[in-house]
């Protein structure tokens, strides 16, 4: 279930992440950078639109279907916009297998929460939040390489490909976890009467505002303030996702060893700010000798905590609320971090880089008396995702 689940979550980072490393061929070819980049941006657009839907179904028939689904659809989309000439469809279709990457957003997070037991689902969601880093990284390696030496429709066939090989998968390997019976109270919704899911979701919101200025802006930031080269950039920047997959899953086993989610959440937003912190007043001063070190560390250390809040509101919601809570939680993470570009982009024109890696230190400063306290000590916990102790 989890090498399936991580598949799945794979193929739909390739889709999201991967397209908008075909903007060199796209500018190459004649269209202009705004309208490349509007076309590389409708997959995400498209998962943002409907994470919340997708987690309604998955509450309602389940995982299974869901991952197929979702994992067919991007197989479609990629392989039709991979052959068709009308830019209008073209962009329909990337939109579309947008729609359909959302769908392993909650489906493969409810999989993995639902078959593993607490104190080994910290790990197991670590390795599952690994994919999203693992498919960026698939997705630099492969779809800049194929359109430049083949052709766009060709680079759009790797993540169409993968997607179908994933429906394949879930269609004969997934089994739904079980669940309780249906009682009126769980039922209930879980955002009525307790603000803990929501100081999750804002939480989660404010801690991505970090990961994503390094992620968008690191590259440039060694390139043009530091001299390097964009080859050895890329590769820095290549290594701390791999490092930050690592530290997602040292995150889960960290919290399945103290028994709580929140508690290892509370720490990770500290260090996140102190690390940003420190960058910001090292890249001021031109420490580059301790920036670069503190650039590493806040990049990982930046993305632990994703793991910890997703697996945090999957337990708290419990199995007839979890995909709707996924959903939320998704859809406020890729919107903050839908903003970061242009704000940010805005700042470090007028001010430097500085002064965004200050703003996100804030942010994530301000996530920290946000994060909820655990509400019982670890050997009392209950697993509210199957009701069992």
């Amino acid at each position: 279930m989890l090498a399936l689940g991580v598949f799945a979550q794979t193929s739909s980072s390739i889709f999201i992440h991967g397209t908008p490393f075909l903007l060199p061929a796209l500018t190459a070819r004649g269209d202009s950078l705004a309208s490349a980049g509007a076309l590389v941006a409708l997959p995400t657009v498209g998962l943002v639109c409907t994470l919340i839907a997708w987690g309604y179904v998955v509450d309602r028939i389940g995982e299974r279907i869901v991952l197929v689904a979702g994992a067919l659809l991007m197989f479609v989309a990629g392989v039709g916009a991979a052959v068709v000439d009308n830019p209008v469809a073209f962009g329909a279709l990337l939109f579309a297998g947008g729609i359909g990457a959302a769908s392993s957003n909650g489906a493969s997070g409810r999989l993995i929460v639902g078959w593993f037991p607490p104190d080994r689902r910290g790990v197991a969601m670590g390795i599952r939040q690994a994919a999203q880093p693992l498919g960026v990284g698939i997705g630099a390696m492969t779809i800049p390489w194929v359109a430049q030496h083949h052709s766009i429709p060709a680079a759009l066939l790797v993540p169409a490909l993968m997607a179908g090989v994933a429906a394949i998968g879930c269609l004969i390997g997934i089994v739904d976890p079980p669940r309780p019976p249906a009682k009126a109270a769980d039922r209930a919704n879980p955002y009525r009467g307790d603000s803990t899911l929501w100081r999750i979701h804002g939480v989660s919101i404010l801690l991505v505002i970090p990961q994503g200025t390094l992620w968008t802006f690191g590259l440039l930031w060694l390139h043009r303030d530091l001299g390097w080269s964009l080859a050895a950039a890329g590769a820095l920047m290549t290594v701390t996702q791999f490092l930050g997959a690592a530290g997602r899953i040292g995150a889960g086993a960290w919290s399945d060893r103290v028994g709580t989610r929140l508690g290892p959440l509370r720490q990770v937003a500290i260090a996140a700010a102190i690390t940003m912190a420190a960058l910001a007043v090292t890249s001021w001063t031109d420490w580059w000798w301790a920036a670069i070190p503190l650039m590493i560390a806040a990049s990982v250390i930046s993305v632990s905590d994703n793991g910890l809040a997703f697996t945090a509101v999957a337990e708290i919601a419990g199995p007839f609320w979890s995909g709707r809570g996924l959903g939320i939680q998704n859809t406020g993470q890729n919107l903050a971090i839908a903003a970061v570009p242009p704000l940010f982009g805005a700042v470090i024109a007028v001010t430097g880089f500085p002064a965004v890696y200050a703003l996100a230190a804030i942010a994530a400063a301000a996530a920290v008396p946000l994060v909820p306290r655990p509400p019982k000590p670890a050997a009392q916990l209950v697993d509210s995702s199957t009701n069992r102790e």
